[in-house]
C-alpha cells in the first residue's frame, strides 16, 4: 500500500471516528445522522428545557423551585456518579412531574472511549438513574454533546434515543454571566426548540450553576412572552 493510500485511509476513519462530533455546532451533520436537535412535532407554544450534569444539592433544588413558581416542566440529563451520591434528588425531580434521562456515569468524552466501555458506562448510569427515580430511561445525551462514529452505532444498537440541543446558554463557560445565558438560549427559541442550560457544576465553571440559576427566571419570562412554555421532551 503506498503512502497516499495509507494517508487517505487513514483520514478516511479519522472522519468516521470523529465526525459525529460536529453535529452540535453544524446543524446538517445531526440531520444527516439522524440525530435529534428539535422536537419536530412539537405544539405551536411548546419548547423543551433540559439540564445536564446534576443532581446537584444546591443547584438542583433551585431550579426546582423556579420551575414550579412557573409551571414549566423540564427534562434532566444525569450522571450516574453523582446519583448514586444524591438518589434522593432524583427522586425529588420525578415526584415534582419532570423527567430524568440518561447522560453518563463518568463525564468523559466518547471520542475517547471504546464501544464497550461507553454502553457498560451507560447502563450503570441507566440503573442508578431508573432506582433512583423509579421512571425508565429511553434517552440518552452524551458528555459535550460529542458522539464518536462507533459510540453511535453502539448506542443505536442498545436502543438509546440520541438527543442533542438546538439552543443553549453556554452557562458552563466561565466567562457566562446571568444576562449572557439568558439571551443566548433563549433569544432566538421558538417552539420545536430543545434548549441546553445545566444545574450542576462538577464539570464546569466552579458556581457555574449559580449564574444559570440567576437567568432561569429571565429565560421563563421570555419564553412566556413569546407564548411559549417549557414541557417534556416526547416519549417515542
Amino acid at each position: 500500500m503506498s503512502r497516499a493510500v495509507a494517508a487517505v485511509g487513514l483520514t478516511a476513519a479519522a472522519v468516521a471516528h470523529a465526525g459525529p462530533s460536529l453535529a452540535t455546532t453544524v446543524p446538517p451533520v445531526a440531520a444527516a445522522l439522524g440525530l435529534k436537535r428539535r422536537e419536530e412535532h412539537a405544539g405551536a407554544d411548546e419548547v423543551f428545557l433540559t439540564f445536564d450534569d446534576g443532581p446537584h444539592p444546591q443547584g438542583t433544588p433551585a431550579v426546582l423551585d423556579l420551575l414550579r413558581e412557573a409551571n414549566a416542566e423540564a427534562t434532566f440529563f444525569l450522571a450516574g456518579e453523582q446519583v448514586v451520591q444524591r438518589p434522593a434528588l432524583v427522586a425529588e425531580i420525578v415526584a415534582a412531574g419532570h423527567r430524568v434521562e440518561l447522560h453518563c456515569f463518568h463525564h468523559r468524552n466518547q471520542l475517547r472511549l471504546a464501544p464497550r466501555s461507553l454502553i457498560e458506562d451507560g447502563e450503570r448510569a441507566k440503573a442508578a438513574i431508573e432506582e433512583a427515580g423509579g421512571q425508565e430511561v429511553r434517552d440518552y445525551r452524551p458528555p459535550y454533546g460529542i458522539f464518536s462514529g462507533s459510540g453511535l452505532r453502539a448506542i443505536r444498537r442498545r436502543g438509546w434515543r440520541s438527543v442533542l440541543w438546538s439552543q443553549w446558554g453556554r452557562d458552563w463557560d466561565r466567562s457566562a454571566t446571568p444576562d449572557s445565558i439568558a439571551t443566548r438560549v433563549s433569544a432566538d427559541a421558538r417552539a420545536g426548540d430543545i434548549l441546553l442550560l445545566h444545574d450542576a457544576d462538577y464539570y464546569s465553571a466552579r458556581d457555574s450553576w449559580v449564574r444559570t440559576v440567576a437567568a432561569l427566571p429571565r429565560i421563563l419570562e421570555e419564553l412566556e412572552a413569546r407564548g411559549l412554555r417549557s414541557r417534556l421532551l416526547r416519549r417515542r
